[in-house]
């Protein structure tokens, strides 16, 4: 049996950066609705408060888009 380092540590690689990005694509959405809820709370723009919504949702709809993906590909 022999293997292959280099596959592997590509595997490894691209899974620590697609990982890292995905938790970070999660966080900014909750940070979005945080700020949304910071802004209403603070009697701010409805603006403002839209527009972090609207960037939570876009956030949480890659990140819902990323894991369909990855499905996809386990199944395919």
């Amino acid at each position: 049996m022999k293997i292959d380092w280099a596959a592997l540590g590509s595997v490894f690689g691209v899974s620590l950066v697609a990982t890292v990005a995905l938790v970070g694509l999660f966080t900014l959405g909750i940070v979005g609705l945080a700020r949304r809820e910071s802004a209403v709370a603070q009697g701010g723009g409805t603006g403002t408060a839209a527009l972090a919504r609207t960037g939570a949702y876009a956030c949480f709809a890659l990140c819902a888009a990323a894991v369909a993906y990855g499905i996809y590909l386990i199944v395919a």
